[in-house]
């Protein structure tokens, strides 16, 4: 009796030690929310061991980083664009206008984003974001 409690705990701690393993969006939170680009080969790796050794939550691990966009690798290419030219993105009604926003990034840095594109994550700013930018709400 005792010999079986000690297998099923280690298959237990196996299991959980698989699954912290498996999922990109653990190891790297960073990447949360890119659409595309390189897969990561050490993401992808983690994941089809879950796959060789729990079929489902391999699966599943594979499915979260793909939709979340952890499993593929950072561009490292930053750009900026100056608070003054994003204004002209904000309608009266304080909302970002997509579109226009999409024109200023296209004309200032040369690049094409996928506003529109489902998959695409975006955060509400506070007012302390828009304190340290120099910029007051106006909504």
């Amino acid at each position: 009796m005792r010999i079986s409690s000690r297998v099923i705990g280690g298959v237990v701690v196996a299991t959980l030690l698989t699954q912290l393993t498996a999922c990109g969006s653990i190891f790297f939170p960073d990447r949360r929310g890119q659409i595309e680009g390189k897969i990561d080969p050490l993401v992808a790796g983690l994941d089809a061991i879950g796959i060789l050794f729990y079929v489902i939550p391999g699966l599943i691990a594979f499915g979260i980083d793909f939709a979340t966009g952890a499993i593929y690798l950072p561009n490292g290419t930053t750009a900026q664009i100056a608070p003054e030219k994003l204004h002209e993105s904000i309608g009266t009604n304080g909302q970002v206008d997509n579109q226009k926003l999409q024109a200023i990034i296209q004309t200032e840095l040369g690049q094409s984003l996928p506003l529109n594109d489902p998959r695409l994550i975006q955060h509400k700013g506070s007012l302390q974001q828009l304190a340290m930018y120099g910029l007051r709400p106006s909504a």
